[in-house]
């Protein structure tokens, strides 16, 4: 069993920055693969950014070279920095993370939500 809980949400103009934090406990030595998933008020869940076992960081192509996807292994957490925020970037994030089971299949963990509003 793996825990996820995001923090760091909030309310932040257009322009500003905001870094959300995600902290796994539980079998966290089984975890593969980990992201960041958004949803904004009826839209389809959408993949933000993700960290590949090899940390090699996936972004979607509309947050490109302004979120940034970590993660610090001592502390078992994963930190997604989001810089030049934009309206269009209000949803709840969610956190992710794909663990490893060795008696059946892969599954996937989520974190509660946090909310993220980009607004003037």
């Amino acid at each position: 069993q793996v825990q996820l809980v995001e923090s760091g949400g909030g309310l932040v103009q257009p322009g500003g920055s905001l870094r959300l934090s995600c902290v796994a406990s539980g079998s966290t030595f089984s975890i593969n693969t980990m992201g960041w998933y958004r949803q904004a008020p009826g839209t389809q869940r959408e993949l933000v950014a993700a960290l590949d076992s090899g940390d090699y960081a996936n972004y979607a192509d509309s947050v490109k070279d302004r979120f940034t996807i970590s993660r610090d292994s001592a502390q078992n957490t994963m930190y997604l920095q989001m810089n030049n925020l934009k309206p269009e970037d209000t949803a709840v994030y969610y956190c992710n993370a794909e663990v490893f089971r060795s008696w059946g299949p892969m599954v996937d963990y989520w974190g509660q939500g946090t909310q993220v509003t980009v607004s003037s």
